[in-house]
């Protein structure tokens, strides 16, 4: 996969990008990455990317030439059906199932915003997707941007060594992770699972589908109501939401 990402601070990228499942993709030639300043796509001596917004207010506003400039020069270098992705508060939210889908693509274009955002005009005709990673205020699209390509990038073949790893993450069969644990045996006076000792692999994937199911109930309820649960998982939930509410002594 190639990555292009346009950012007024590519260096955020370029020295986050040295670590990590990212680092390691690149390392390894498994990923493209390239990042572009729209500065080098502006026509004045200032380079200025930015100017007020009409109708007043606070802030500033990215100008349209400059990024459209910036992201044409990208998309260019990258195979043909490649994605441009702006990282925007309006996007639809970023999930495992978004990631999924991106990982199928053999290049991305992401385009991190700063200040007020993007003219509109600009996302009209360059954007064919906006992606917000939730309900929150960060200062610039680089960070979202670092969020994106680590989630995509870990989905694909060989990046992470153990294709194991990223088919147990949290998320990606809707649920969350159960808990890990590893040496000691006993840390303070709180021990490891039986059943995680004993080396009974049916009895190990039951504990720890059914501790998933309910750590997901308990925390991330929304995403039980989403997920259309197995006769098992409905019986290791029940199960888990009796000891859950039974009297302790």
């Amino acid at each position: 996969m190639d990555i292009s990402v346009i950012s007024l601070f590519p260096e955020m990228i370029r020295d986050a990008s040295d670590y990590g499942v990212i680092g390691r993709a690149l390392e390894r030639g498994q990923v493209g990455l390239e990042c572009t300043t729209p500065r080098d796509y502006t026509m004045d001596a200032h380079k200025t990317v930015d100017d007020r917004p009409y109708g007043g207010g606070p802030g500033m506003v990215l100008k349209v030439e400059p990024m459209a400039l910036a992201i044409e020069a990208a998309r260019e270098k990258l195979p043909a059906g490649s994605r441009v992705v702006f990282l925007s508060p309006q996007g639809r939210v970023f999930d495992q199932d978004i990631a999924r889908e991106m990982a199928e693509l053999p290049g991305l274009v992401l385009v991190a915003g700063r200040y007020e955002g993007f003219d509109e005009r600009l996302i009209e005709s360059c954007a064919d997707d906006e992606l917000s990673l939730g309900d929150y205020v960060i200062s610039g699209g680089e960070m979202a941007a670092l969020v994106v390509m680590d989630a995509v990038l870990r989905l694909l073949p060989g990046v992470l060594g153990d294709e194991a790893s990223a088919e147990q993450d949290s998320f990606t069969d809707g649920l969350l992770d159960c808990p890990h644990y590893t040496r000691p045996e006993v840390v303070g006076e709180r021990r490891v699972p039986q059943v995680l000792l004993e080396g009974n692999h049916e009895m190990i994937r039951r504990w720890r589908l059914k501790e998933a199911l309910g750590r997901t109930w308990s925390r991330r309820p929304d995403l039980l109501e989403r997920r259309k649960l197995t006769d098992e998982e409905s019986r290791l939930l029940q199960e888990y939401v009796a000891e859950y509410e039974a009297p302790r002594d």
